[in-house]
């Protein structure tokens, strides 16, 4: 990597791409952590054994990204894409905060990332209220689209102001629930999904396989509207052009 893509101040902020894919790596992990769990209960057919590796996954769940971010700066994911969750005072992350930066990035999802667009060190929900950034652990392997700096304004110039941004990433957000929860009905009426499953109910592979593919849609359509929207290239939130 060539000096000059160096970010000035030396703090070199992951992008959203590459946080992805250290999250993806820990989902993937923790899936198979919980597909053999589930498969060795089923061929024990024990009751008790059943119990002691539930309470294991969840123990795995709860423990496993505090531990490994307040000791090591990053979980296998941030360790595989070079990434390193750095608290504000430097060094890493206290145990009590990674505990509650896993709890508020397991409550919002991929919510919690909207604020990335929105702030000057490309800080989630969960950095924010953890004082902690994510950075690249190690520089000389890292490539220039793997990293950001920090930004030295949030609004450009040709730019909506913030507040406008705002308003029609709501607006857009609003409109991807009605259109999710609009899609509910429809699939039951042509006999894709049962009115039980949609209710809670137990669902078939299928149906969930549908329901999946329906929430990872509605997921990556408001994602992609908060983006857009905050680079100014969404209707009711275009950048001007100057130079016209």
């Amino acid at each position: 990597m060539s000096t000059e893509s160096v970010p000035a101040d030396g703090h070199a902020y992951a992008r959203f791409t590459r946080r992805l894919q250290a999250v993806l790596v820990d989902v993937i992990i923790f899936m198979l952590i919980f597909a053999g769990a589930l498969i060795l209960a089923v061929s024990l057919k024990s009751d008790n054994v059943a119990r002691i590796l539930g309470f294991t996954v969840v123990a795995t769940w709860l423990l496993y990204e505090p531990i490994l971010v307040s000791r090591t700066g990053g979980t296998v994911g941030h360790w595989l894409y070079n990434l390193r969750v750095v608290d504000d005072r430097g060094g890493n992350l206290s145990f009590g905060k990674s505990v509650l930066r896993v709890v508020v990035k397991t409550v919002l999802g991929w919510y919690s990332f909207i604020t990335m667009a929105l702030t000057h060190r490309h800080q989630a929900v969960h950095d924010l209220l953890t004082k902690s950034t994510v950075q690249i652990r190690k520089l000389a392997k890292a490539q220039p689209h793997h990293f950001t700096a920090r930004r030295a304004q949030l609004t450009p110039p040709g730019m909506p102001s913030v507040a406008r941004r705002i308003i029609v990433i709501v607006a857009y957000l609003l409109a991807c629930f009605v259109l999710f929860t609009a899609a509910l009905p429809g699939l039951a009426a042509v006999g894709a999904v049962s009115m039980q499953c949609i209710d809670g109910r137990p669902c078939s592979g299928p149906e969930l396989l549908i329901l999946s593919a329906l929430w990872l849609g509605w997921a990556g359509l408001s994602i992609l509207a908060v983006v857009r929207a905050w680079q100014g290239r969404i209707w009711g939130a275009r950048a001007r052009d100057l130079a016209a």
